[in-house]
C-alpha cells in the first residue's frame, strides 16, 4: 500500500527552532482521487515525513513498516 501526501507551509517548531510542515492532502497512489485527508489532522505541524507515516499507521491501525508515504510531486 502506498500513500502520498502534499505539503504546506507550517511554522517554526517552538521546541527545536526547525521548519514543520502541515498536510493539505493525504490519498492512496492507487486512488489518487480518493482523500483521505480526514484520517488525519491536518492542523498539526509535522516536524518530518517519518513522523506523519508513525500518525498515519496509529489511525489505521498498522505496522509503520507495512506501507510506503511519498510526497506527491
Amino acid at each position: 500500500m502506498l500513500f502520498e501526501y502534499t505539503r504546506r507551509r507550517g511554522a517554526r517548531s517552538p521546541v527545536t527552532d526547525a521548519p514543520t510542515f502541515r498536510v493539505r492532502s493525504l490519498s492512496e497512489a492507487a486512488q489518487p482521487k480518493a482523500d483521505l485527508s480526514h484520517l488525519i489532522d491536518r492542523s498539526y505541524n509535522y516536524h518530518s515525513p517519518r513522523e506523519l507515516r508513525w500518525h498515519l499507521a496509529e489511525r489505521l491501525g498498522l505496522a509503520p513498516g507495512s506501507f510506503s508515504l511519498r510526497e506527491a510531486a
